[in-house]
């Protein structure tokens, strides 16, 4: 079940009960990055001042480039990470990569967004 279809459920419902919705997680979100392993080896290199000797860059494992971050900052700054890796070169898009990155990425956001609204509803503030 996605999460509108559960959004949905909870409205049909009637439970309106102060909560985290995937409209709060999408405001909460201030920016998005994404990169695969084989770019961040890279990019320490060339960031660190020293360009990565083409040697060591064709030594480098290619399945680096299989693995896809998405890093999400939030308002208050705060960052986390969403990570998707791909098994099967033939079968790699980076499109995809990057949109399950970004779930995986965004379902650690709910968990904080709830222990803060969890915090405000003992403090009596929600």
């Amino acid at each position: 079940m996605n999460e509108k279809a559960i959004e949905q459920e909870i409205q049909a419902k009637g439970l309106n009960a102060p909560r985290i919705k995937p409209d709060d997680i999408k405001a909460n979100i201030l920016s998005e990055l994404y990169f695969t392993a084989f770019d961040g080896i890279t990019g320490y290199y060339v960031n660190d001042g020293r360009e990565i000797n083409p040697t060591a860059r064709e030594e480098l494992p290619k399945t680096l480039g299989l693995l896809t971050f998405c890093v999400l900052t939030l308002r208050n700054g705060f960052t986390v990470t969403g990570e998707s890796a791909c098994a099967s070169a033939e079968n790699f898009d980076a499109e995809i990569g990057r949109r399950i990155a970004r779930e995986n990425a965004v379902a650690k956001v709910w968990p904080l967004m709830g222990y803060e609204l969890r915090s405000k509803l003992a403090g009596g503030e929600a």
